[in-house]
């Protein structure tokens, strides 16, 4: 009787053995490997990218994107708008707002990590009636803010090259808008081909992005005083801190909201985090730390720049501004440092700026495809195809630098369309931000389970409140405002409003038309089987499912 019962015990064994090598074969043809890509079955998605990028090397590409340096020298005019006190305070107390949006952000991608998270997110908060249009209008957005971010990145850097040359040949060269184009249009293709062919090496490149910001920082803090003292030029604290101006037709105190638009534009790519969430390691953990350490780093040093640079700027603004040397802080550095440092300056912020476009296209690309992965973009079908032997969504790369430079036809027609490809990024990107942000913490915020990183409670509500009304903010009125008075013309509007409502109520009207008809949210990608008896059923989603049915916590 005792053998019969230990051979019984045997075979059960072996069939609880074989049961689960059968149950791990399947998840592992169905692509997963590891907890981050159970996570990601169980908000419904195959995984289909190498996870290449640690948790670093995320906060290294937001870092990279917002590089600090270039970006502050491509928005300067945009901060000199409301003087030295727009310049200090205009950057600080958007920071700390735009934090508030990050921390939400973070609570989500710790909870719910994949590369469409912000239209993910807001068809899972968002009321029944309403997720789907809600979700289209999130995913177009975002999409569209991102092309703006590397609309507005790779423009910044045509400037900072071509004012080298001018700087170089003593102003004797000046680049008209074509030529500017020119160089815009060559980089875009450097950083398609790059971000086709390079990938697997891109991650390795953060780290240098981050050595090289702090290094063109630390030399620039330092140098730049030295410089000005030695000729008694040195500006006050109290001229730093306190004294504000407009360098256009508004009153003062609203230009200082309009300096607000160098830190929101420069801090924005926070969001680069939660698209590469399907390439990070420990993803759960890798979005929250860059989100949150990329703004709180970007608002300190941030802020320490500003005021050296209203310490050493000239006070007369107007020749800063219309200095013929193509850039402000050009001009700061020729005042301060001599025409040598000046060149081997901008040198090294038009390189940092072109590893900026890398970065962003990199980020965004990952948009794109998750977007056209659920169907949502045309010829999403084409587009989301993936090239393994390369691990890369090439199709996705090409449309992103593709569109990049079809929108960029707008600096052929003045200044003030070419300061749109700035603030198309900020709007379209705010409301993609808004629309998650909102819907938990309006409509359902009893739907969300925290992953690893969440504040909890009556705090995490708070600050969600505040983003909310931040956000509603820069979207209706900071980034839609004329920049340059109150009486604008044809030729000195905001093209913000015509660019991003051309889209916003195209796609709504899309919606309506047609997508209505066959768009159904975000696609369950993950076949085979059913995950805690329904994906679909994205309400019943909890981070630990996944791993405990199919045995993977020690994986």
């Amino acid at each position: 009787m005792i053998l019969p019962a230990k051979i019984d015990m045997v075979e059960d064994s072996l069939s609880t053995a074989t049961r689960e090598r059968d149950e791990i074969d399947m998840v592992e043809k169905q692509g997963i490997f590891n907890k981050d890509d159970a996570l990601l079955a169980e908000l419904g998605y195959r995984a289909e990218l190498t996870r290449n990028f640690s948790v670093i090397e995320v906060f290294g590409v937001a870092f990279s994107i917002m590089s600090l340096l270039p970006s502050i020298a491509s928005t300067l005019p945009l901060a000199m708008a409301g003087g030295p006190v727009g310049m200090t305070w205009g950057w600080l107390i958007p920071s700390i707002f735009i934090m508030c949006i990050g921390i939400s952000m973070s609570e989500m991608g710790s909870a719910m990590p994949t590369s469409g998270g912000l239209y993910w997110w807001t068809f899972k908060f968002a009321p029944e009636s309403i997720k789907k249009p809600l979700c289209f209008l999130a995913g177009y957005s975002n999409t569209l803010g991102l092309i703006g971010g590397l609309c507005s990145i790779d423009y910044g850097f045509a400037g900072l090259l071509l004012s080298v040359v001018t700087i170089a040949t003593d102003g004797e060269f000046v680049p008209n808008k074509y030529q500017t184009y020119g160089v815009f249009v060559a980089c875009l293709a450097t950083h398609a081909l790059i971000g086709t062919l390079a990938t697997r090496y891109i991650s390795k490149l953060q780290t240098f992005c981050i050595v090289s910001n702090l290094i063109v920082i630390i030399i620039t803090c330092i140098a730049l005083p030295i410089g000005r003292a030695k000729d008694g030029l040195l500006n006050s604290g109290e001229y730093v801190f306190t004294h504000a101006e407009s360098t256009s037709e508004w009153p003062v105190g609203w230009a200082f909201f309009l300096s607000w638009m160098s830190p929101v534009w420069t801090i924005q790519s926070f969001d680069s985090c939660v698209h590469m969430a399907e390439e990070a390691a420990n993803a759960s953990i890798a979005v929250p730390f860059g989100i949150l350490g990329s703004i709180s780093l970007c608002g300190i040093i941030g802020f320490a720049v500003m005021a050296v640079l209203a310490a050493t700027i000239d006070k007369d603004f107007a020749s800063v501004l219309d200095t013929s040397h193509g850039q402000p802080i050009a001009q700061i550095y020729m005042n301060a440092l001599g025409k040598n440092w000046c060149i081997g300056m901008m040198v090294m912020l038009f390189i940092i700026q072109w590893f900026m476009g890398m970065s962003i296209t990199v980020a965004g690309s990952r948009q794109i495809w998750a977007f056209s992965r659920d169907g949502a973009l045309p010829f999403s079908q084409a587009i989301r195809v993936i090239n393994y032997r390369l691990g890369v969504p090439l199709r996705a790369v090409w449309y992103m630098c593709f569109v990049s430079g079809v929108i960029g036809l707008l600096s052929l027609v003045d200044k003030s369309a070419t300061s749109a490809l700035f603030s198309l990024a900020v709007a379209s990107n705010s409301l993609s931000w808004f629309l998650p942000i909102a819907c938990r913490a309006f409509f359902n915020p009893e739907a969300f389970k925290p992953g690893p990183f969440y504040i909890g409670g009556a705090i995490s509500r708070t600050i969600s409140l505040i983003a909310t009304f931040y956000l509603i903010f820069v979207i209706g009125i900071l980034s839609m405002w004329p920049l340059e008075g109150p009486n604008p013309s044809p030729t000195s509007m905001n093209y913000t409003v015509v660019v991003n409502g051309f889209v916003w109520i195209g796609c709504m009207l899309y919606y309506f038309v047609d997508a209505s008809k066959w768009f159904e949210g975000p696609k369950n990608t993950f076949e085979g089987y059913n995950i805690d008896s329904s994906v679909a059923d994205m309400d019943d989603l909890s981070p630990s499912t996944l791993y405990d049915d199919y045995h993977l916590k020690d994986m």
